[in-house]
Protein backbone atom coordinates (compact mmCIF):
# COMPACT_ATOMS: atom_id res chain seq x y z
CA UNK A 1 0.00 0.00 0.00
CA UNK A 2 1.25 3.64 -0.79
CA UNK A 3 2.53 5.84 1.84
CA UNK A 4 -0.33 8.63 1.73
CA UNK A 5 3.04 10.89 3.01
CA UNK A 6 4.45 10.24 -0.56
CA UNK A 7 1.43 10.69 -2.53
CA UNK A 8 1.84 14.24 -0.33
CA UNK A 9 5.41 14.82 -1.13
CA UNK A 10 4.65 14.34 -4.86
CA UNK A 11 1.80 16.57 -4.96
CA UNK A 12 3.59 19.24 -3.66
CA UNK A 13 6.97 18.52 -6.03
CA UNK A 14 3.88 18.45 -8.92
CA UNK A 15 2.55 21.73 -8.04
CA UNK A 16 5.84 23.47 -7.65
CA UNK A 17 7.28 22.25 -11.25
CA UNK A 18 3.54 23.45 -12.81
CA UNK A 19 4.39 27.16 -10.90
CA UNK A 20 7.93 27.46 -11.60
CA UNK A 21 8.44 24.85 -14.81
CA UNK A 22 7.83 24.40 -18.41
CA UNK A 23 5.88 22.47 -20.58
CA UNK A 24 8.10 20.35 -22.56
CA UNK A 25 9.14 16.65 -24.75
CA UNK A 26 10.80 13.60 -23.77
CA UNK A 27 12.29 11.59 -26.57
CA UNK A 28 12.85 7.95 -26.19
CA UNK A 29 14.32 6.40 -29.42
CA UNK A 30 14.01 2.69 -29.73
CA UNK A 31 16.75 0.78 -31.37
CA UNK A 32 15.67 -1.40 -34.64
CA UNK A 33 14.79 -5.06 -34.13
CA UNK A 34 18.31 -7.39 -34.12
CA UNK A 35 17.03 -9.31 -36.41
CA UNK A 36 14.21 -7.70 -38.48
CA UNK A 37 16.17 -4.74 -38.83
CA UNK A 38 14.26 -1.59 -39.72
CA UNK A 39 14.50 2.10 -38.61
CA UNK A 40 14.85 3.20 -34.81
CA UNK A 41 11.66 4.86 -33.57
CA UNK A 42 11.14 7.76 -31.70
CA UNK A 43 8.41 8.02 -29.70
CA UNK A 44 7.71 11.88 -27.23
CA UNK A 45 6.18 12.03 -24.20
CA UNK A 46 4.61 15.38 -23.07
CA UNK A 47 6.42 16.41 -19.31
CA UNK A 48 6.65 19.45 -17.41
CA UNK A 49 10.03 20.34 -15.42
CA UNK A 50 12.28 22.66 -14.50
CA UNK A 51 16.07 23.16 -15.78
CA UNK A 52 18.70 24.45 -13.32
CA UNK A 53 22.59 24.65 -13.73
CA UNK A 54 24.51 22.55 -11.08
CA UNK A 55 26.58 24.35 -8.88
CA UNK A 56 30.49 25.19 -8.86
CA UNK A 57 31.27 21.99 -6.39
CA UNK A 58 29.12 20.28 -7.75
CA UNK A 59 30.66 19.85 -11.02
CA UNK A 60 33.63 17.14 -11.25
CA UNK A 61 35.05 17.48 -14.65
CA UNK A 62 34.17 13.44 -14.91
CA UNK A 63 30.54 12.57 -13.63
CA UNK A 64 29.17 16.07 -13.75
CA UNK A 65 30.62 18.03 -16.40
CA UNK A 66 30.26 21.71 -17.28
CA UNK A 67 27.47 22.23 -19.29
CA UNK A 68 25.48 19.26 -17.39
CA UNK A 69 22.18 20.29 -15.68
CA UNK A 70 19.75 18.87 -13.42
CA UNK A 71 16.19 18.31 -14.50
CA UNK A 72 13.34 17.88 -12.64
CA UNK A 73 10.12 16.12 -13.82
CA UNK A 74 7.19 16.21 -12.34
CA UNK A 75 6.16 12.54 -12.18
CA UNK A 76 1.87 13.50 -12.44
CA UNK A 77 0.75 12.62 -15.55
CA UNK A 78 4.04 11.06 -16.86
CA UNK A 79 3.91 8.01 -18.69
CA UNK A 80 7.17 6.52 -18.93
CA UNK A 81 10.34 6.68 -16.54
CA UNK A 82 12.93 8.93 -17.85
CA UNK A 83 16.08 6.95 -18.33
CA UNK A 84 19.96 6.88 -19.69
CA UNK A 85 19.85 7.66 -23.53
CA UNK A 86 16.55 9.88 -23.14
CA UNK A 87 16.50 12.90 -25.21
CA UNK A 88 14.72 16.04 -22.88
CA UNK A 89 13.98 19.22 -24.38
CA UNK A 90 14.89 21.92 -21.76
CA UNK A 91 15.09 25.51 -21.77
CA UNK A 92 15.20 25.64 -25.89
CA UNK A 93 17.95 23.12 -26.18
CA UNK A 94 17.55 19.08 -26.34
CA UNK A 95 19.46 17.43 -23.21
CA UNK A 96 20.61 13.13 -23.47
CA UNK A 97 19.36 11.83 -19.89
CA UNK A 98 22.56 10.81 -18.30
CA UNK A 99 21.29 9.70 -14.62
CA UNK A 100 17.61 9.14 -13.97
CA UNK A 101 16.81 8.91 -10.29
CA UNK A 102 12.31 8.43 -9.90
CA UNK A 103 12.98 9.19 -6.07
CA UNK A 104 11.01 6.63 -5.18
CA UNK A 105 10.85 6.10 -1.35
CA UNK A 106 8.70 3.33 -0.77
CA UNK A 107 8.78 1.45 -3.82
CA UNK A 108 5.25 2.48 -5.41
CA UNK A 109 5.20 6.54 -5.90
CA UNK A 110 7.99 8.46 -8.21
CA UNK A 111 7.80 11.51 -5.81
CA UNK A 112 9.62 13.53 -8.82
CA UNK A 113 12.01 12.45 -11.59
CA UNK A 114 15.74 14.18 -10.89
CA UNK A 115 18.11 14.02 -13.99
CA UNK A 116 21.38 14.60 -15.01
CA UNK A 117 21.26 16.15 -19.27
CA UNK A 118 23.94 16.98 -20.86
CA UNK A 119 23.96 18.75 -24.25
CA UNK A 120 22.93 15.90 -26.83
CA UNK A 121 25.11 16.15 -30.44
Amino acid sequence: MANPLFARLQATAQRLIAKFGQASTITRITPPDPVLGGDPVETVYAATLVAMAYSAREIDGTEIQSGDIQIYISSVGLVIGPKPGDLVAASGKTFRVIKADPNNYDGLTNVVFIVQGRIAD
